[in-house]
């Protein structure tokens, strides 16, 4: 009798590979109400403190901020107090006073050169509405430089706080078009905020409205004629949730209550077309 030993078995194992994903979640804000956005002038560069509704805003940003869960590791800000103010008022709201704050001139506001202190709608009566808009708006158009004839020349660049620049106080900008906004800006980005990021860090950056501009048209690819119409309101948090390469994996979210969010962008869009305060 011959014996049948059972065929052996063949296995066969399949793997499957499941590729995790890093995301890191990036905060942008746009500081408070300041004294200058609420008289409708040029602000830029002159330092101006928040109004008592900035203040306000700010503080509603860091309620919200906490009731989402935000825990922060690092905080990046402009060398204007506006800026400054305003992060400071978010993490008092967070409990979070604590976290590391660093200041850079790389992220200050626009600088609108001759334009600084003039109020946009009696600019508007004198240089025509297209044209003003286009200095505020467009993003490779650049305003008149300031020179020293201008009455907040000196108070800009007398300030002790343009000493501690990594440029000279000679090569920094007179005037800037949105497109060299951006190009200040990157290198600060690139060398220092981006490792934070890639650590895995929770990071506000609390700037500007220009500054966030140049930063969202970075990172999302928003072309040159689109983002003349981003408005960012003052004291709303922006959620970027950005892959492993700083890709974002949506559209940048406002934070906060829809309805009041979009009010606010309305507002501040009609307020445009008659050139009040960005």
């Amino acid at each position: 009798m011959r014996l049948m030993l059972p065929r052996p078995l063949k296995l066969c194992t399949q793997f499957t590979y499941i590729r995790i994903t890093m995301t890191f979640k990036l905060v942008l804000l746009r500081h408070g109400e300041g004294a200058w956005n609420k008289e409708n002038r040029f602000c830029s560069w002159v330092d101006q403190k928040l109004t008592p509704n900035g203040i306000k805003e700010a503080q509603t940003c860091g309620k919200l901020l906490k009731e989402a869960g935000f825990e922060f590791d690092l905080v990046f800000t402009s060398i204007l107090s506006r800026s400054i103010q305003t992060a400071w008022l978010v993490l008092h709201e967070m409990g979070q006073e604590w976290v590391q704050t660093e200041s850079s001139w790389r992220l200050n506001e626009r600088h609108y050169g001759a334009l600084i202190g003039l109020n946009r709608a009696e600019l508007a009566l004198s240089h025509g509405e297209a044209k003003v808009k286009l200095w505020r708006r467009g993003y490779d158009i650049t305003p008149p430089p300031i020179d020293e004839s201008h009455p907040y020349f000196y108070e800009i660049y007398n300030d002790r706080r343009y000493n501690y620049c990594d440029v000279l106080k000679n090569n920094l900008p007179k005037t800037e078009s949105l497109k060299e906004v951006l190009d200040r800006m990157l290198p600060y980005w690139n060398d220092v905020i981006v490792p934070e990021v890639k650590k895995g860090k929770c990071i506000l950056i609390s700037a500007h409205g220009n500054s966030t501009r140049a930063l969202l048209k970075h990172l999302e690819g928003i072309p040159d004629d689109e983002i003349i119409k981003l408005t960012v309101p003052t004291g709303v948090p922006v959620l970027l949730e950005l892959d492993e390469n700083l890709h974002p994996v949506k559209l940048h979210e406002f934070l906060g209550d829809q309805q009041a969010i979009q009010a606010a962008i309305e507002k501040q869009d009609s307020l445009l077309h008659n050139q009040a305060a960005c």
